[in-house]
C-alpha cells in the first residue's frame, strides 16, 4: 500500500495496538478500510490475526490497551474500542471502556461492522484434541468410519489430505476418501503435522 510509509512514521515503526516491533503490516479497518492512511493501523501479526478472528482472543496479550487506549490516532481509538468490547466480560477491560472516550463520528465508526460484540461467539473448526483446523489442512482419522450412500469404510489411520472447513458448521470439513468428497465429522480427526 501506498501510504505504508506514512504509518510507518506515525507509529514510530512500532504497533500501534502493543508496542511490538515484530512482523509489522497495515490493517484496513473495516467496513472503509484500505481507502487512506487515516483509515488504517500498523499492527503486528499477533495482533492482526486476533483482529481478523484468526486466533483466539487472547486477554492477557490485549493487556497494552491500557496505554493505546489514549492513542490521539481515531483509527486505534476505534480499534481499541472494538477490541475492549469484544473483552468486555473481562472486569479491566470493562473499567477501561467506562474511561475510554469517543466522538459521536468515531463511535458510530466504531460500531459500524458489529465487530465490537463479545468473542464468545467466535467458533472455529476443531480437531479431536482442540487443535485448530484450516482449509488445505491434513488429518487422520481417529475411528473407523462408514461413508453413508457408499461401499466405503474409511479406516482408522487414513490420512485425509487438502481439507474445507464447512462454512456454517464447525464440527464438519470436507475431504476426499477413495477419490470420493465426504463430510466428516471434527471429532474423528486429528490434526496431521
Amino acid at each position: 500500500m501506498a501510504f505504508e510509509v506514512q504509518l510507518q512514521e506515525r507509529s514510530g515503526n512500532t504497533c500501534e495496538l502493543c508496542q511490538s516491533t515484530n512482523n509489522l503490516s497495515v490493517y484496513p479497518i473495516p467496513p472503509d478500510g484500505g481507502s487512506r492512511a487515516d483509515n488504517c493501523i500498523f499492527v503486528c501479526e499477533k495482533c492482526l490475526n486476533q483482529l481478523e478472528k484468526k486466533e483466539d482472543i487472547d486477554p492477557t496479550h490485549w493487556s497494552c490497551l491500557r496505554e493505546s487506549m489514549w492513542s490521539e490516532v481515531p483509527a486505534v481509538q476505534v480499534v481499541v474500542w472494538r477490541l475492549l468490547n469484544r473483552m468486555k466480560n473481562e472486569t479491566w477491560s470493562a473499567d477501561l471502556i467506562d474511561q475510554m472516550y469517543l466522538d459521536d463520528e468515531n463511535l458510530e465508526w466504531a460500531k459500524a461492522t458489529g465487530d465490537h460484540h463479545e468473542a464468545e461467539a467466535e467458533d472455529f473448526h476443531l480437531d479431536s484434541n482442540g487443535v485448530k483446523l484450516a482449509t488445505g489442512d491434513s488429518v487422520t482419522l481417529i475411528k473407523s468410519l462408514d461413508v453413508k450412500g457408499s461401499q466405503i469404510n474409511a479406516k482408522i489411520g487414513t490420512v485425509v489430505k487438502n481439507i474445507k472447513l464447512v462454512a456454517d458448521n464447525t464440527a464438519q470439513i470436507e475431504g476426499k476418501i477413495e477419490g470420493q468428497q465426504i463430510v466428516i465429522l471434527t471429532k474423528f480427526v486429528r490434526k496431521s503435522s
